[in-house]
């Protein structure tokens, strides 16, 4: 059987950056890839991890940084503070890294309520030390009324490696189980609902928290972790597809596995969104080998974040490169693909 490869056939044939560009689909991708990929190539870079993984002195060091543009800025569950220290966290944790140090970078818009200011960086302060970790270095900028949204943030971050630790999508290996934390889509479906002004019987709240202690748990736990990957724009389905074009291996699902929350749920029917595209800020994919995953599955359950933890599928043979499959409950194969851009945006 040949090797099959999904790809989009059609060049970036864009002359001006539209909102799916930024939606962790297909466009986001073929942006990077024709252009600031292709551009800034290099061997740490073309890793394409969550964090630079960065030998100095035979220290290993992750380093990340990630940008905040989220709408409404206050949602049930968080606010952009949090999410933007607990997203830089959780990419260097992706690493195999502890985080270490943040920085802090504010645009703020002319007219922006200074009550509300000291609100995000109170929260900001609250979830680093949560962390153990310290906001060392950072920029403020303000912007003419109308040029901005309120606040942006950018949030950099240093994590160390242990030099037993290797995680990346290269590791992936026919066989390995493939676990998540906790239930899908209930950050993007708490911030549609706050933005949107909808309200349910039962209040949806973001699932934004820091993985990095959990991550730690895991190592310490000696569990062989192979790869990990936090499933945030463009949800668990864009995630593994990244996973799967990065690695050369088939990915399949199981439908019934998955664990979403029956109101969430009840929302993506409503609505008529796909939870697997919607993102999470507090859920992650992790790697192991089959004969380890009750061992990881344990060591998940024994901390707050990890208490839904389930095991939705594993990675197949190489004939199939690239691809995606989710198995229904009919027991019919669906293969998935990224979305041209993203079904909810300005939610991270």
């Amino acid at each position: 059987m040949p090797d099959l490869e999904l790809s989009c056939p059609l060049p970036l044939q864009y002359d001006q950056i539209v909102m799916a560009h930024g939606g962790g689909g297909r466009l986001m991708q073929q942006l990077l890839d024709s252009i600031i990929q292709a551009t800034f190539s290099n061997p740490i870079l073309n890793q394409k991890q969550d964090s630079a993984v960065l030998d100095i002195n035979g220290t290993r060091l992750a380093f990340t940084t990630d940008s905040y543009v989220v709408k409404p800025l206050f949602f049930p569950g968080g606010d952009i503070g949090k999410l933007a220290v607990c997203g830089t966290l959780n990419d260097l944790a992706m690493s195999g890294a502890k985080p270490l140090y943040l920085s802090c970078a504010l645009i703020i818009e002319e007219g922006f309520a200074i009550k509300d200011l000291k609100r995000i960086i109170q929260s900001m302060q609250q979830a680093a030390q949560q962390a153990c970790v310290m906001i060392v270095t950072g920029d403020t900028k303000v912007v003419d009324y109308g040029s901005g949204d309120g606040v942006y943030i950018n949030t950099a971050g240093i994590g160390i490696i242990d030099e037993n630790i290797n995680v990346s999508p290269a590791c992936i290996q026919v066989g390995d189980s493939i676990i998540i934390n906790s239930d899908i889509a209930r950050h993007g479906i708490a911030i549609m609902l706050e933005r949107e002004g909808m309200n349910f019987e039962h209040a949806i709240t973001s699932d934004c928290a820091d993985l990095s202690g959990l991550v730690q748990d895991l190592i310490q736990a000696d569990i062989d972790i192979h790869c990990m990957r936090d499933l945030t724009r463009g949800g668990l389905a864009s995630g593994l597809i990244e996973l799967a074009t990065a690695s050369k291996h088939h990915i399949e699902i199981n439908e019934t596995a998955l664990p979403i929350q029956q109101d969430v749920n009840s929302a993506c029917e409503i609505l008529g969104f796909d939870p697997l595209y919607i993102a999470n800020e507090g859920c992650f994919a992790l790697f192991v080998p089959e004969a380890q995953t009750e061992t990881a599955l344990v060591a998940l359950h024994r901390h707050p974040l990890g208490q839904k933890a389930s095991l939705i599928g594993h990675v197949k043979s190489t004939h199939q490169k690239g691809l995606v499959t989710l198995k229904t409950a009919t027991g019919i194969s669906r293969v998935l693909d990224l979305l041209s851009g993203e079904q909810l945006p300005r939610i991270c």
